[in-house]
């Protein structure tokens, strides 16, 4: 039940996400709010495969690796953001769907020594998504942005 409980809250963040994205237009994608920080199309290629690359991460994946992953992931336009988007959270539910509580409780590291159960990798994703989709609406509304959205159910 509490995986269960997890991955609703990140399929409500996720789809928070995606209204968002139904509602920008290519203008809005290369507003960059400050000039050393990510663009919001850069922002949104990062949310595309996060959900993925944290549970490469969380899977013991080491650094080479995920460079990898992230060179062979790259986007061409808002479509394909969305669909990375849904594809990547659909993929952490079939991983997690089936473990048990002796499997959630296992830990695992990630390449730069950080040590948590499997269940606690769930919880860094949905702390992780959450952390930068409130940076999307930021980014949007300092950009005067309007997107018509519900962060929370």
């Amino acid at each position: 039940m509490m995986v269960a409980s997890v991955l609703h809250q990140i399929r409500l963040a996720n789809e928070s996400i995606l209204t968002m994205c139904e509602q920008l237009r290519d203008v809005d994608l290369s507003k960059r709010p400050h000039g050393e920080k990510r663009s919001i199309w850069e922002l949104l290629t990062h949310l595309a495969v996060l959900c993925q690359a944290d549970l490469l991460i969380s899977n013991e994946a080491t650094s080479i690796e995920m460079t990898k992953f992230y060179d062979s992931h790259s986007f061409h336009s808002l479509d394909d953001i969305m669909e990375g988007l849904r594809k990547n959270y659909e993929d952490l539910v079939a991983e997690y769907t089936p473990l048990n509580n002796e499997q959630l409780a296992a830990y695992t590291t990630s390449y730069w020594g950080v040590r948590y159960s499997k269940y606690e990798w769930l919880l860094e994703i949905l702390g992780h998504l959450y952390h930068h989709r409130g940076q999307l609406y930021t980014m949007l509304t300092y950009e005067q942005v309007t997107v018509r959205v519900s962060l929370f159910e």
